[in-house]
């Protein structure tokens, strides 16, 4: 894979006071579009400039791809080659890939909103979530033709295992089965591969429901597939296994300190195992060190 999946004990431990890696002086206001390739190099997008950042071999001053393109991207991947995939639906309506060690993009999907989760799996198949649609969308980029399919949901908001209502961050493994914080419902959906009907597996129907989300916006699986969780409405990060559950960043209240978040969007690792959070509401990136096992 491009992105890290480190391996953690289940007393894994980080530093509650983060580091303000970048500022709204360099990312612009309310970041939320993340990205660290296996390389530590860390992506992000200011929305204002139209600059996809880009911080390679630990520099404190990013590179920057300047877009001639109207674009307000929600979220970013990154594949192996270094090509940049990055949502510029809000206004134009599709996923465009930045041409690696080129000055070129082009347009890789077709969609009629902001794409407020993208990923591609191992087969090279393009994720898009669409959360004021209520569906997620999946295109083979080994296609010619820009035909999308359906991933998840009906494209009507709901709580049914087959809706989802303000689809928002999504991940999937390696096994093509699709996790997705399924936002207003306050849940973590799985959906197998091939299954149109999801499982709750964070959430008020659960059996994991030691902790309730409020408005989860990121999630992604590290290695042994615990779960990392943006619980944006809580303003903290959660990390859950099959049988528990914990508040591991933002434990206190929301708010502007080092040890605190306002309305985080999404969570990234380096290979070090430290976590890095689009800080939303406080317009920044906050790292937060890993301590021990």
């Amino acid at each position: 894979s491009s992105f890290n999946q480190p391996k953690f004990c289940p007393t894994a431990v980080w530093n509650p006071y983060g580091i303000a890696f970048a500022n709204q002086k360099t990312i612009g206001k309310n970041p939320r579009a993340l990205f660290i390739n296996i390389n530590n190099t860390i992506y992000t997008v200011n929305q204002k400039k139209k600059q996809i950042l880009m911080w390679i071999n630990n520099r404190t001053k990013p590179n920057k791809i300047t877009s001639d393109n109207s674009f307000s991207s929600s979220s970013i991947f990154v594949t192996n080659n270094g090509d940049i995939y990055y949502d510029n639906g809000y206004l134009n309506g599709r996923v465009d890939k930045w041409i690696s060690n080129t000055t070129t993009s082009v347009n890789v999907m077709n969609v009629n909103s902001s794409c407020d989760g993208l990923f591609i799996d191992i087969n090279d198949t393009l994720y898009c979530s669409m959360y004021l649609h209520n569906i997620i969308v999946k295109r083979w980029l080994n296609d010619n033709e820009m035909n999308t399919t359906i991933a998840a949901g009906t494209g009507f908001n709901g709580d049914a295992s087959d809706e989802l209502d303000g689809p928002w961050g999504i991940f999937v493994d390696v096994n093509l089965d699709l996790y997705v914080a399924d936002c207003f419902n306050d849940r973590i959906q799985l959906f197998k591969n091939g299954e149109s009907n999801g499982i709750t597996i964070v959430g008020e129907e659960s059996s994991n429901n030691i902790i309730d989300l409020y408005g989860p916006t990121g999630i992604v699986l590290d290695a042994d597939k615990y779960l990392f969780i943006v619980d944006q409405g809580n303003s903290r990060i959660i990390r859950a296994g099959s049988n528990d559950m914990q508040c591991i960043i933002g434990c206190d209240k929301e708010g502007s300190q080092s040890h605190q978040l306002s309305n985080p969007t999404t969570l990234s690792f380096d290979s070090y195992r430290n976590i890095f959070i689009t800080d939303t509401e406080n317009s920044r990136i906050q790292k937060f060190d890993f301590l021990s096992n």
